[in-house]
């Protein structure tokens, strides 16, 4: 018998947020209902019933929002508007009331770090003078050397290039500059405005007057800058990005002024109190924080519910590091009263169907994998990916999955640079080919249309490569071993063990140096992780991603099973 420490204690009656399932939906490429080759809400609902089958909690939507779509929709002109592109108002009104029928909540994703510059704010601040309140919405500053013609400091954009871009007068002169820490469309509001926090607190109930389950905040640790903006310490003298996740807290936040400010928890925390306001509602942070005990500060009681383990999505697929990203995890949260996330693939990385597809170091987030890039082992990357699934889904916890992963899909490695949208690629000339290739619209039936049932007419705003005909969800549905029954299986099995607020310990009675074996709710997850394989413990065999195992029989290298014990 083990002596093994518990971890996580039981909890029964955990809040939803805390063990749920939720998927998210990339709207542009998740079903088109109209038609003219862009995923629509019209198009979501008609694929509810589908999600609700799979076993779902929750539904986290990418912005759908009024956009100029510069950067697919994270570029916000009117935060109170659905997007044309994705429908109306009232399409989304009857997408959360079937939703809620099917006992699926909806998450919408909230963008505070900034606007676009379309947005009648920013426009308002072009046309006045400098110091005035409107250009106070934004950060306008003046710029260095003899004629202001450098920029006011050194801080680069995420997707390439200087965060600052000059503004012209109306009467032909170069103005002040503005802030962008994304694209130049994209400029960054000032949240040491008072006025920038009441416009977020009226926007937030506007949505959860309409019903909405909480908010995912994007660039969450963006917000708030230091006062004066001063350079930034984030590179060495050759250039290289110091590794900010291995310095202390304090040494992080000198070093980079526009990340993780203490000042930014103010503002979490009136959001916290706005969210309060309305009943059994959460917000999940999208911060880039590490090390975990830096993450753990943004899920205190009184501020975010949950946020992205952005730490565990970035483990080697390996015993070790494993073992010792999910005790931190569970350890780091708890220290708060929190609930750790586990989530594996989102709209921003390389999928990780095709990222355990190679052995060697791929491109970091956000930059993708292009057709000059070395292709992945289809095969390899899909069978690891399929394990570490399935070890991920019994975590206890809340579980991400990004849409399409269900099925397997990999991502688009091969598309040819005429599609690109993501402003990544254009940023850097084609250097970073972006995060397109995880965005492709998902196939639902192979060769209804040539976009594989995402449109009725075919059409679809990215092509799909030609390997995901075989993905497509009619050649999995009820086919045993598929990937999709798979996630059907195990999302069924976590709900009927309670494993999302389990009692947690690692058997290590089950283990080899090339296994991990943890009990949840007395389900053993045993993944092998190979090269050999291992024999399979007694018990009843509940799910495994190895369609032919048997009890007592061998589980084979990058292989998971879940066994009642």
């Amino acid at each position: 018998m083990s002596t093994s420490k518990i971890l996580h204690e039981a909890n029964p009656s955990a809040e939803w947020w805390r063990t749920a399932v939720i998927y998210q939906i990339y709207p542009r490429s998740f079903a088109d209902g109209n038609g003219d080759g862009m995923g629509d809400l019209i198009g979501v609902t008609s694929r509810l019933d589908s999600l609700a089958e799979l076993g779902i909690d929750a539904i986290w939507f990418s912005p759908f929002f009024k956009s100029p779509q510069k950067d697919a929709g994270y570029d916000i002109s009117d935060y109170r508007q659905i997007d044309p592109l994705f429908g109306t108002n009232q399409d989304f009104d009857a997408l959360i009331a079937k939703a809620h029928t099917l006992g699926i909540k909806i998450i919408v994703d909230i963008v505070p770090n900034h606007t676009s510059d379309q947005h009648a704010w920013f426009q308002a601040a072009l046309t006045a003078p400098e110091g005035s309140p409107e250009r106070a919405y934004y950060h306008f500053k003046e710029g260095k050397g003899k004629n202001g013609e450098l920029p006011p400091n050194n801080w680069f954009s995420i997707f390439g290039g200087p965060a600052w871009t000059r503004t012209t007068n109306a009467d032909g002169t170069p103005g002040q500059w503005y802030l962008h820490l994304f694209d130049s469309t994209q400029p960054d509001l000032n949240w040491s405005n008072p006025h920038v926090a009441q416009e977020f607190d009226d926007i937030l109930r506007f949505w959860l007057a309409k019903g909405v389950d909480g908010f995912r905040v994007d660039v969450a640790h963006g917000m708030v800058k230091r006062e004066g903006l001063p350079d930034s310490d984030s590179h060495d003298a050759t250039g290289k990005e110091y590794n900010i996740s291995k310095m202390a807290i304090d040494e992080a936040e000198k070093r980079v002024p526009y990340w993780g400010q203490p000042g930014v928890h103010d503002f979490i925390r009136r959001f916290r109190s706005v969210v309060d306001e309305f009943d059994d509602r959460a917000m999940c942070a999208e911060a880039s924080m590490s090390p975990l005990p830096r993450l753990a500060m943004w899920v205190r009681p009184d501020e975010y519910h949950q946020s992205f383990n952005f730490d565990y999505m970035a483990t080697p697929f390996e015993p070790a590091a494993l073992k010792k990203i999910v005790t931190d995890s569970i350890v780091e949260y708890g220290k708060v009263g929190a609930s750790s996330t586990w989530v594996l693939s989102n709209h921003d990385q390389v999928r990780h169907a095709t990222r355990y597809g190679y052995e060697i170091e791929i491109p970091k987030a956000g930059d993708g994998i292009g057709p000059d890039y070395a292709q992945p082992d289809e095969a390899i990357g899909l069978r690891k990916a399929r394990a570490a699934s399935a070890f991920m889904l019994g975590l206890p916890g809340s579980s991400y999955i990004y849409n399409g992963e269900e099925l397997g899909l990999p991502d688009h490695t091969t598309l040819a640079p005429e599609f690109r949208e993501d402003p990544t690629f254009f940023r850097t000339n084609g250097e970073r080919v972006g995060r397109d290739g995880c965005r492709v619209p998902l196939p639902w039936e192979a060769d209804a249309t040539a976009s594989n049932g995402f449109s009725a007419t075919g059409k679809s705003w990215l092509p799909q490569p030609a390997n995901y005909r075989v993905f497509s969800r009619n050649l999995q549905e009820g086919v045993a071993g598929s990937t999709l029954e798979l996630y059907k299986r195990l999302l069924k099995e976590r709900k009927a063990f309670g494993m999302g607020a389990g009692e947690f310990r690692w058997a290590e009675e089950f283990e080899d140096k090339n296994t991990l074996a943890y009990v949840n709710n007395g389900v053993l997850v045993l993944t092998n992780f190979g090269p050999e394989p291992v024999v399979v413990p007694a018990g009843e065999l509940l799910v495994t991603t190895q369609h032919d195992l048997r009890l007592e029989g061998e589980l084979e290298h990058d292989q998971t099973v879940w066994i009642k014990l």
